[in-house]
């Protein structure tokens, strides 16, 4: 590349953005989040050859996520939502004792909520189901336990073979900069999954994802869209951009070890007559008040200290990996964990939007030293490695480097480097 060339892609608007995001940076007006947000969180191709979608903003520089938030505050009758959940409640509620929902999660906060108010406030009678974290925090186990023994709830724990979990986490990492991709593709398959293993014709999901920053219209439906299940070739998918059968032709593994990350197919889970909901589209959905819902009801405990990279103690706390997840969205999108945290309390009326562009400026960079040395060892990487991957997924047009450090460009707090 020419002298010439090069400072073109310095210039404003003319450096590289990778993941086909937007090559001019913008922050909600409202929130604190930016319109680098991804609408998407699984990942089966290369990380930079992928065109993502991501996060809209209205006319006025409003995101989605704000956008729909007030049409929650304003717009949907909240009575009229309760009672059609309790008419879908009525055509699954068993009558001899089986159960008659299946509801995904780990016990944290939300999964915690979900559970306990369809069993003691609907009456129904739920199956959870947890898809293993890779490697418990010692909270996220007591919290755990906590779910059955003092929620009064039934569990199975679904853990996959640990060997190829490792490595496709570790691929995930090296090859997409996104460790969280088995895990999350597991987690969406474990619903669908146990309600065909054990007869239970309703799945009943949390809040949905997308309402902190997908297309609107994708949260008037209170049923999951299922086209994820629609995959003609299990063996072509990809997992840490190695694809499932190029892991089988190594001979260390036989279609029998992905067993669990298989999903199950749209046609069938039709057929069975399986459903797939949120709770969020019938009930408020407020993360804090779930948080304060689970802590009286089922025993929940935050973490003694704030989280690396937030500033709050009780969102995502169960998986010594989750704060290389989001450092890596920090990495890639110029998003890190401070910012989905803040940007979600400013919709909810927890804080400001000033308040919370002072928390990401003071929390969303920070390095997640913790478990680090944990995190290197499960995925079988050295800290020159690491740093390697992480800096070859800075994308130009997010990140500058002076004098050895990397300085994000643009920030909410309007003090980046370009800014």
């Amino acid at each position: 590349m020419s002298d010439d060339q090069k400072s073109d892609t310095n210039r404003p608007g003319q450096r590289e953005a990778y993941y086909g995001l937007p090559s001019e940076v913008k922050f909600c007006k409202k929130c604190v989040i930016s319109n680098q947000r991804p609408s998407s969180t699984i990942e089966f191709r290369s990380a930079k050859g992928e065109k993502k979608k991501v996060i809209n903003f209205d006319e006025n520089g409003i995101c989605s996520a704000c956008v729909f938030q007030a049409e929650k505050e304003k717009d949907i009758d909240w009575q009229d939502r309760d009672e059609k959940l309790r008419a879908l409640l009525d055509q699954f509620r068993s009558t001899d004792g089986s159960y008659d929902v299946i509801v995904p999660g780990s016990g944290g906060k939300d999964s915690a909520f979900t559970a306990h108010i369809l069993k003691y406030k609907y009456g129904m009678n739920p199956l959870t189901v947890t898809w293993a974290p890779h490697l418990y925090t010692d909270i996220g186990w007591k919290n755990f336990e906590e779910w059955m023994h003092t929620g009064g709830l039934d569990n199975i724990l679904y853990t996959p073979n640990g060997v190829l979990h490792r490595e496709m986490t570790r691929n995930a990492f090296h090859n997409l900069l996104h460790p969280f991709q088995p895990f999350i593709v597991g987690q969406r398959i474990i619903g669908p999954a146990m309600a065909r293993k054990f007869g239970v014709k309703l799945v009943m999901y949390g809040e949905n994802q997308a309402e902190y920053g997908n297309a609107i219209e994708e949260n008037i439906n209170p049923i999951m869209n299922m086209d994820f299940f629609s995959i003609d070739d299990p063996l072509e998918m990809k997992f840490g951009d190695v694809s499932m059968q190029d892991y089988i032709d190594t001979g260390r593994y036989s279609k029998n070890d992905f067993a669990p990350y298989i999903p199950p197919n749209k046609k069938d889970i039709l057929e069975a007559g399986i459903e797939v909901h949120y709770l969020g589209y019938y009930l408020r959905w407020d993360p804090q008040e779930c948080y304060y819902y689970a802590v009286e009801n089922t025993g929940f405990q935050a973490n003694p200290v704030r989280t690396e990279g937030t500033y709050s103690k009780y969102s995502s706390i169960d998986d010594k990996v989750d704060p290389f997840h989001y450092f890596t969205t920090l990495i890639k999108f110029g998003i890190g964990r401070c910012t989905y945290d803040a940007a979600q309390e400013v919709r909810n009326d927890k804080i400001t939007r000033e308040e919370a562009s002072y928390l990401v400026k003071k929390y969303d960079s920070e390095f997640p030293e913790k478990f680090y040395k944990e995190f290197l060892a499960y995925i079988d990487t050295t800290d020159e490695e690491f740093w390697a991957t992480v800096n070859k997924y800075r994308s130009p047009h997010i990140w500058k480097e002076e004098d050895g450090e990397w300085k994000l460009r643009h920030t909410v707090a309007q003090d980046g480097t370009d800014d």
